[in-house]
């Protein structure tokens, strides 16, 4: 499908829907709980609906209603009866691979052709030192792959250059295994979404050690402010989650397109259900639009972009790599220079999100040049194109929120990949007033 854009002004308010990474973080420790959870105001997409198929194949019992109410498998996980398919989430396939290591038998785990694309193998390694013997079936490290437990402890050190994504795994299914289990993390990035792991772990009560914090469940705040350098893992084995009824907070990540959107068309939008006090990252995006120039005010439950004239900064994105798309976009309306740095991670997505960014906003006459960790954008004088969405669903929110600026219409290929995360984009968006439609 094509998503064609025109020029447009927004206002009004946009409820962004709930976080992707919150809502599967809360799929899995639901489904590995004992008794009935109720996840509320969950996100509904792709992404999410393929991490409750995975632990549906798990045990769990599922029933899907306005609200999810997941019955679990009290720690124990059964042999899948058929091959797990996680579609285009990476976050589903690395937290699954390790559920499916507390089975005592084999599971299969896969997606599509990008998640066959992506590295896994210091997942693998780990679940093998830790008791599983897991193995891809390509031998390249990455899916399709064949999980054996059952997960029973030890000490590992695990390399998170990559994605912090596997160390998320371990924290949620290591305190099931039947020992004990202590990761030495290296290089870790992405630390805010290890933060949000922590803090499900903590409401739990999940007993663990980070250096030599302990968390406290019932201070949560003070906890963070103590939580360590996130280099040593204890986590005592043996311990189980319970039921809970918890409701999903907005999607940062989501919301970052809104309010780029409304930085570089001078429009004044409200956000709200954001909560500057969660743990997402991509929060940080916010001070990053203000420092560039748009005016960023917090209003009750939520947050108001005005945009303005923008200038060029440089931003460390190592903890936020999925603001990337949406940055580049801004930073193309901004006068100067802007280098968005130190997420060389991004090559690791849905796509190359660097070589892709650069290539589809040069094709929009962007002055940009690719460093082998980011981009430098110089302010440009854009015009609409045919452009390339590469069937990731962030790379095609950029592009569209960049012809939201232009005189004309931009048209972006592949749009059909925004229901992984985001479904409701287009509809979201024509309600603020942009002139968006979908094409076949």
């Amino acid at each position: 499908m094509k998503l064609v854009v025109g020029k447009s002004k927004l206002s009004g308010s946009v409820r962004i829907p709930g976080s992707k990474s919150h809502t599967i973080r809360a799929v899995a420790i639901a489904s590995l709980a004992d008794g009935a959870s109720r996840v509320r105001e969950p996100l509904v997409a792709s992404d999410t609906l393929s991490a409750l198929e995975a632990y549906r194949l798990l045990g769990a019992e599922i029933l899907k209603q306005e609200d999810w109410a997941i019955r679990g498998v009290g720690g124990r996980p059964r042999v899948p009866d058929n091959v797990i398919d996680v579609g285009n989430s990476g976050t589903t396939l690395y937290i699954a691979l390790a559920s499916a290591a507390l089975a005592n038998g084999c599971t299969v785990l896969t997606g599509d052709d990008q998640i066959r694309r992506r590295p896994a193998q210091p997942l693998i390694d780990a679940l093998n030192a830790l008791g599983a013997k897991v193995e891809s079936t390509r031998a390249n490290g990455m899916a399709p792959i064949v999980v054996r437990g059952p997960l029973r402890g030890g000490k590992i050190k695990l390399d998170c250059s990559k994605t912090s994504q596997y160390l998320t795994s371990l924290l949620i299914n290591c305190p099931l295994a039947s020992g004990d289990t202590i990761i030495e993390v290296a290089d870790l990035i992405e630390k805010p979404y290890i933060e949000m792991t922590l803090r499900w772990l903590a409401e739990q009560g999940i007993d663990l050690e980070n250096d030599d914090s302990r968390p406290d469940p019932s201070r949560y705040d003070t906890w963070r402010d103590r939580v360590g350098s996130f280099r040593l893992f204890r986590i005592p084995g043996g311990q189980s989650y319970k039921a809970f009824d918890k409701s999903i907070p907005a999607d940062f990540s989501s919301a970052t397109f809104f309010a780029c959107a409304a930085a570089i068309t001078g429009s004044d939008l409200t956000l709200p259900g954001l909560d500057m006090s969660d743990t997402q990252g991509d929060k940080a995006v916010a001070g990053m639009l203000a420092r560039m120039g748009a005016e960023v005010e917090k209003v009750p439950n939520g947050l108001r972009v005005t945009g303005g004239p923008l200038r060029g900064a440089e931003f460390d994105l190592g903890d936020t790599p999925d603001a990337l798309p949406a940055m580049a976009v801004t930073a193309c309306f901004a006068e100067g220079e802007t280098r968005l740095v130190n997420v060389p991670q991004a090559r690791l997505k849905e796509t190359d999100r660097i070589a892709v960014m650069r290539e589809e906003l040069a094709k929009m006459g962007a002055d940009i040049e690719e460093l082998p960790d980011g981009l430098v954008i110089r302010g440009s004088r854009l015009k609409p194109a045919f452009v390339h969405g590469h069937a990731d669903h962030r790379v095609i929110m950029a592009l569209a929120i960049a012809g939201l600026a232009l005189d004309g219409e931009t048209t972006v290929s592949t749009a059909e990949a925004l229901s992984v995360t985001f479904p409701t984009f287009v509809e979201l968006m024509a309600s603020a007033g942009a002139k968006m439609r979908m094409l076949d």
